[in-house]
């Protein structure tokens, strides 16, 4: 297992935010924009820009998204319909998971183990925003996955 390494955050100058193995930020969990901000801004390195990139994606195509951070994971939803996307941050990658990924065309390219569920992976160098954005279009309209709370 890698180190834990620690850096300042972009909460504050005096904050401390672990990166556990792979990268992935140790956020608190929280409802709103707030923790998913300090998320993306814990992610190391190229992730973060993918971070906000991924983040503006989704607010200009689903205005009334809520947000929130759970399991260290941001996580996209609309009231009522309940979570719809996530992402997460490996050592290598950002993975974009869309809950009902299977009912998306196309089919994000890479399967889960947990039925319905596909990833997206984002490697340095940049992604398809047209693509991701018609995923995040078509998810947003689909029931997500509970709990909500």
């Amino acid at each position: 297992m890698a180190p834990v390494k620690r850096f300042r955050g972009a909460a504050s100058n005096t904050d401390k935010v672990v990166l556990l193995s792979g990268g992935n930020p140790q956020i608190a969990k929280g409802d709103g924009d707030a923790p998913v901000q300090a998320y993306i801004a814990a992610m190391p390195g190229w992730k973060s820009d993918v971070g906000r990139r991924i983040d503006a994606l989704i607010v200009r195509h689903v205005p009334n998204v809520c947000k929130a951070v759970k399991w260290n994971t941001p996580f996209y939803g609309i009231e009522g319909q309940g979570w719809f996307l996530a992402f997460y941050t490996f050592t290598h990658y950002v993975q974009v998971t869309f809950f009902r990924g299977t009912s998306l065309t196309p089919v994000p390219p890479v399967a889960s183990k947990t039925e319905g569920t596909r990833y997206y992976n984002i490697r340095e160098g940049g992604f398809d925003e047209v693509q991701l954005a018609a995923w995040v279009n078509q998810a947003a309209t689909l029931p997500g996955m509970i709990p909500w709370h």
